[in-house]
């Protein structure tokens, strides 16, 4: 096993240099926004017509602005989550933002508020799709291991995730969800596209549950980064950047995802953690050597509740004042 002060460079596509330099972004903000929010699924089923999504004083701009104020460096968009409506005019589908209740091209105003604040934008995408499923079996249909897409389905994912990724100019992450519903075969054809259209980013591959210590290469490989969703770095180990896969040895980033209360998407009644508890959660991810990845999620309206906002800021004063 390899040391963090290996001389050597690693088989990874990324220099050490660019993968550690978004290790020491340290701190991310995950945004779940879309059909979820208003149909308050989660997992949503993808039956709701688009004009069900309707936010009525969208304002991408305080997103960011939170963002930056609360000392995040990156920030992720659900750009299609399990519903499989998109958060821009995907020429693909007609369930987009532009057939909806507010045609707000979200992507786009989220990569141009991100670029006017300093925050480094990312795209997190979904292959799991209840709307445009072209036969897959689905993790609600038959289990989440179970779960596989067709090749009609991984064609409109690649199909999509170029138009996104030639679209809207340089992004810093390309986060890829429920992967294991794509053949082995596809994720790595699909990888080398996407690192062709977008050379410096890292894509994620989600790891799903677990503290980082395993990397299920059958379900998840290639990934640059090893996610943690829900889970802290294991308290022995820590995060070991440096991993053998099949015989090579590449350095790989952890980042815990997890949200700021307990829902990923709105919901009315979702309070946000104690500021102790965020302080923790913060400090024990950067501390056992992993970015963290903190969800908030945008109601209704399209804005960030002020009780997240406030916990966000209180955040920001405990980390400060730790680091003094």
């Amino acid at each position: 096993m390899k040391t963090e002060t290996t001389n050597e460079r690693g088989h990874q596509r990324l220099s050490l240099e660019k993968l550690k330099a978004w290790e020491a972004l340290g701190y991310g903000m995950f945004l779940h926004f879309g059909m979820s929010t208003y149909d308050g699924d989660e997992l949503s089923k993808g039956d709701k017509p688009s004009t069900f999504y309707a936010p009525d004083k969208l304002d991408v701009d305080q997103w960011t602005s939170i963002a930056r104020d609360a000392g995040i460096q990156y920030a992720v968009l659900t750009t299609k989550h399990v519903s499989g409506h998109c958060l821009w005019p995907s020429k693909h589908t007609d369930y987009h933002v532009g057939t909806s209740g507010n045609k707000t091209d979200v992507v786009e105003a989220f990569v141009r508020a991100c670029e006017k604040r300093g925050v480094m934008p990312g795209f997190y995408y979904c292959a799991w799709d209840n709307h445009h499923h072209f036969d897959s079996i689905t993790p609600n249909s038959t289990g989440w291991m179970y779960a596989y897409s067709t090749p009609e389905s991984q064609e409109f994912q690649w199909k999509q995730l170029t138009e996104l990724l030639t679209s809207y100019g340089k992004i810093g992450e390309i986060w890829l969800d429920i992967p294991w519903m794509n053949s082995r075969e596809f994720r790595h054809k699909l990888y080398a596209h996407l690192a062709k259209l977008q050379p410096d980013a890292l894509i994620v591959t989600n790891s799903g549950f677990g503290d980082g210590t395993k990397l299920q290469t059958n379900l998840v490989w290639p990934t640059d980064v090893v996610t943690m969703e829900r889970w802290l770095p294991n308290s022995k180990d820590k995060f070991r950047s440096w991993r053998e896969v099949e015989g090579k040895q590449y350095y790989m980033p952890g980042e815990v995802c997890d949200p700021i209360g307990d829902a990923w998407f709105y919901q009315d009644n979702d309070q946000p953690r104690s500021d102790a508890e965020l302080l923790g959660m913060y400090m024990v991810s950067r501390g056992r050597n992993a970015n963290l990845l903190l969800n908030v999620g945008p109601d209704k309206h399209g804005l960030i509740p002020d009780r997240y906002r406030d916990a966000l800021m209180r955040l920001r004063r405990n980390i400060d004042r730790i680091q003094v």
